[in-house]
């Protein structure tokens, strides 16, 4: 019974998104796959996505390698539908001239064509039947000088994988005129090939995209930062006295990201060119407050959108910063998530930072930088005391902004956080 072929193409990838980089297979050639199943996973300048299986099969064929570029509808592999995967061989009985007495492992002595196991556990070599190593596997096992068929693999029925290429110690070759060193040289951190001091690896295509409209803000916006600092103890004392009852009510802890939230929002309805972009010669003042909240991965930072915020509680935006950030650091990001916002919100005092000056976010033309909290002396009532202080600071595009309109932004945030009843009572 013939036998349909089914093509593996890329999907579409989002509006204005018409390359990839094809990240990483999960399958090698030769595999069995289900209907839907993932079979490899794609990196787009916004996000990464994953390619399920049209059909189930046998992977018959992979037609594009792990780091290669390829357009929307680009052919990737293809599936031989309904079909097997052929089984691993038997190995050969071993000959009675072979069987010696073996050595055991780590002696240094050689063992046998099959190792220290029985003959029908032997693992065949590279490029047998029963061994898979993918074109990515193999390209790194050439360059590094690696014996990929001395590799255990890690990969879907124990296939050898790019990963496994790069974990194995680099080859060393031994002249024999010179003598053996009397001491093992230092080894260089793991990563450095060859145990070279440098190590060269290509940019994602999502890092690559970041960098470009980073500085494409610079070039094109005429940014300007503001700072202020807050006093954070009527915030703090806040969340220490119903963090209990709130969790208790609504299974979300009340951190520090929603209040700012909510008084960015305040602010950005006081001050409504922080909320809009530039389109041409013409100012497009936007009443609706989706806001951008940076999310660190390892990939590169990204900035999924909260929608509405403005019709929604503290709880509320406590859960969707959470699930936002969850998807972006598990690479589940939907393209409609990075898309529409319309201001931007950047925490580095989660990893420390006292004072930045963030990087706006275009088409959007302001952005605010939260910092790390530190007790400070300031002045209170005429007298020196500790207060919890945070920086904060506003980079604004300068065309639109006035300095006066920036400083003015900030007041209103510092005011709405130093006394949070304010939000509460519209005021």
């Amino acid at each position: 019974m013939r036998r349909e072929t089914v093509e593996i193409r890329v999907p579409t990838l989002g509006e204005s998104v018409t390359e990839a980089t094809v990240a990483r297979w999960f399958k090698a050639a030769g595999d069995q796959v289900a209907a839907d199943e993932p079979l490899l996973e794609l990196e787009t300048d916004k996000v990464s996505l994953e390619v399920p299986a049209p059909a189930a099969g046998v992977l018959s064929e992979i037609a594009v390698e792990e780091g290669a570029e390829v357009e929307v509808g680009a052919v990737l592999g293809m599936i031989e539908e309904g079909g097997q995967a052929a089984p691993a061989p038997k190995a050969e009985p071993a000959k009675a001239a072979d069987t010696k007495e073996e050595t055991p492992a780590g002696d240094g002595a050689p063992a046998d064509a099959a190792g220290d196991k029985p003959a029908a556990e032997a693992k065949p070599a590279a490029g047998e039947p029963g061994k898979q190593a993918g074109p990515a596997a193999r390209k790194a096992a050439a360059e590094s000088g690696v014996d990929i068929a001395s590799i255990q693999g890690t990969g879907p029925k124990g296939n050898v994988t790019k990963a496994d290429v790069k974990a194995q110690p680099a080859p060393v070759e031994a002249k024999a005129s010179e003598p053996k060193p009397e001491k093992a040289p230092t080894p260089f951190p793991a990563g450095q090939a060859g145990g070279g001091r440098e190590e060269r690896v290509r940019m994602t295509r999502l890092r690559k995209r970041v960098a470009e409209r980073l500085k494409e803000a610079q070039n094109t916006a005429a940014m300007l930062t503001t700072f202020n600092e807050v006093d954070m103890s009527a915030l703090m004392n806040l969340r220490k006295r119903w963090q209990d009852d709130f969790v208790k009510k609504h299974g979300t802890k009340l951190g520090f990201m929603s209040p700012f939230v909510k008084a960015s929002i305040e602010a950005l309805k006081a001050f409504p060119a922080a909320n809009a972009e530039i389109d041409g010669d013409e100012i497009v003042y936007k009443y609706y407050y989706d806001i951008g909240i940076a999310v660190s991965t390892d990939t590169g930072l990204v900035v999924p959108v909260l929608r509405g915020a403005d019709r929604m509680g503290l709880a509320d935006i406590e859960k969707g910063i959470a699930a936002l950030g969850q998807k972006a650091r598990g690479g589940k990001l939907a393209m409609e998530d990075l898309q529409g916002g319309t201001f931007s919100i950047t925490n580095g005092g989660i990893f420390g930072s006292m004072l930045s000056t963030p990087i706006l976010n275009p088409p959007q033309v302001a952005i605010l930088g939260m910092h790390n909290i530190v007790e400070r002396p300031v002045v209170k009532n005429g007298q020196v005391v500790t207060a919890p202080i945070m920086y904060v600071a506003l980079s604004y595009d300068h065309r639109i902004i006035d300095g006066r309109e920036a400083v003015s932004f900030l007041v209103r945030v510092k005011q709405c956080l130093e006394t949070p009843e304010r939000m509460l009572l519209d005021v």
